[in-house]
C-alpha cells in the first residue's frame, strides 16, 4: 500500500488513520518560527464520524486503493440490500447503514470499493424528487426566495418560491440544498 507524508496529503484523499478508513475533509499547514504542523480533519468512511489530527509534516499515512462503482439497487434480502453493476455483478451491503441513501429513488448509486470490499454507498451529486406539499407559487413575487416543501420521499427541504406541487426539483445530495426545478 502506498504512503503519503502529511505535508503531501490533500482534501479528498482517502487515507488509513489509526486503523480507520478516512477521507480528508480539511487540510491546513501552520507555520511558526521553529516548525510547521499539519492540521487535518477526517470523516470516517464506515461510520461518518469526523475527527481532527495535528501531524508533523513528515508523518506518514497509508493511501487507500479505492475504486468507484456505479450500482443499481435491486432488492432487500434479509439484513442486506442487493445491488448490481452494469456488468451484472452482484454486490451486497448491510441494510442498516443505507436508510438515508435508499430514501432517494435513484437510477444509479455510487459504491466505494476498498480491497475488493464494498465499504460505502453514496448518492450521485444531484438527486431529483417530486414536490408533494408546499405553498402555492405567488405571481409577481421575486423568484429569489425559498419556501418549505415536502418531497415524495418524505424529506423536507427549502425550494424556490416559484415551485408548485408536482414539480420535480434537483437537490444537492451533499448539502440537501435546492439546485433547480427540473422539467
Amino acid at each position: 500500500m502506498a504512503e503519503v507524508a502529511a505535508i503531501d496529503a490533500r482534501k479528498g484523499m482517502l487515507l488509513k488513520v489509526d486503523g480507520r478508513m478516512c477521507r480528508v475533509t480539511s487540510w491546513n499547514i501552520w507555520k511558526s518560527d521553529r516548525r510547521s504542523r499539519i492540521q487535518m480533519k477526517f470523516k470516517e468512511i464506515l461510520t461518518g464520524r469526523t475527527s481532527e489530527l495535528t501531524a508533523q509534516p513528515d508523518d506518514r499515512f497509508a493511501v487507500l486503493d479505492v475504486d468507484s462503482l456505479e450500482l443499481e439497487h435491486s432488492y432487500r434480502d434479509g439484513n442486506e440490500e442487493v445491488f448490481y453493476t452494469k456488468d451484472g455483478d452482484e454486490r451486497r451491503f448491510k441494510a442498516a447503514g443505507l436508510e438515508d441513501v435508499l430514501v432517494w429513488k435513484c437510477d444509479h448509486y455510487r459504491g466505494l470499493v476498498v480491497d475488493d470490499e464494498l465499504v460505502a454507498i453514496t448518492l450521485p451529486p444531484v438527486v431529483v424528487a417530486t414536490v408533494t406539499e408546499t405553498e402555492p407559487p405567488i405571481k409577481g413575487h421575486p423568484s429569489s426566495g425559498l419556501k418549505d416543501a415536502t418531497l415524495d420521499n418524505g424529506v423536507k427541504v427549502r425550494v424556490s418560491v416559484m415551485t408548485a406541487v408536482g414539480d420535480k426539483v434537483a437537490i444537492d445530495s451533499e448539502t440537501m440544498e435546492f439546485k433547480e426545478r427540473v422539467s
